[in-house]
């Protein structure tokens, strides 16, 4: 299993472009798809999660990943995976990176790949967004996110942080509205019985 673990997110590194979310479309694709080590709801929590700590988002993944699977070691195969071909090939890069970063099929090479990273993260929160957006409440949480992210200077960390709250503020309402819209069933859960019915004795 610790083998799987590391072959698996030495794949996801090794063939995942941007880092970040950019790799949210291999990580679903491997892990949830193919592995099912997770389901597409754990897979945006994860990300999610590992936004907000400290740390590289696929490597805290990673991480969360292999602990659920095999514990400590299993994190730890799975945080060596998915670092060690970046490091391999950073490796590479940094030694001959000064022969040929000023050429200009290279620097076009890299456009096409920016546009390629953006169209795989659209794509996976597409994919995701029937696991996340799926009342009144999450769409407005959406569209709240969005503007903070996109029109303010708010830490990502912060906007996460406060669309937890509030999906923990609304499932408590929700758990507790319908105790208060039944008080019968209030009652029988209490152990009280509602009162006998005066006039349906037949005397």
């Amino acid at each position: 299993m610790y083998l799987k673990l590391l072959l698996s997110f030495s794949y996801i590194g090794a063939f995942t472009f941007g880092g970040g979310y950019a790799m949210l479309p291999m990580f679903r694709r491997e892990l949830a798809e193919k592995r099912n080590w997770v389901t597409d709801e754990e897979i945006t929590d994860l990300f999610s999660i590992s936004q907000c700590l400290p740390g590289i988002i696929a490597a805290n993944t990673a991480v969360f990943v292999g602990y659920k699977q095999k514990g400590i070691a299993g994190g730890i195969a799975a945080a060596v995976g998915v670092a060690l071909p970046s490091l391999i090939v950073i490796m590479l890069i940094a030694a001959f990176i000064s022969n040929f970063a000023d050429i200009l099929i290279v620097q076009k090479a890299f456009i096409g790949l920016r546009v390629c990273v953006s169209v795989l993260i659209i794509n996976a929160v597409i994919r995701l967004r029937k696991h996340s957006i799926v009342d009144l409440f999450s769409a407005l949480i959406f569209i709240a996110v969005l503007i903070l992210s996109v029109f303010t200077a708010v830490p990502v960390a912060v906007i996460i942080a406060t669309a937890g709250i509030f999906g923990i503020a609304i499932s408590m309402l929700r758990k507790k509205a319908p105790v208060e819209n039944n008080p019968s069933e209030n009652n029988s859960s209490n152990g009280e019985t509602p009162p006998p019915d005066e006039g349906g004795s037949g005397e």
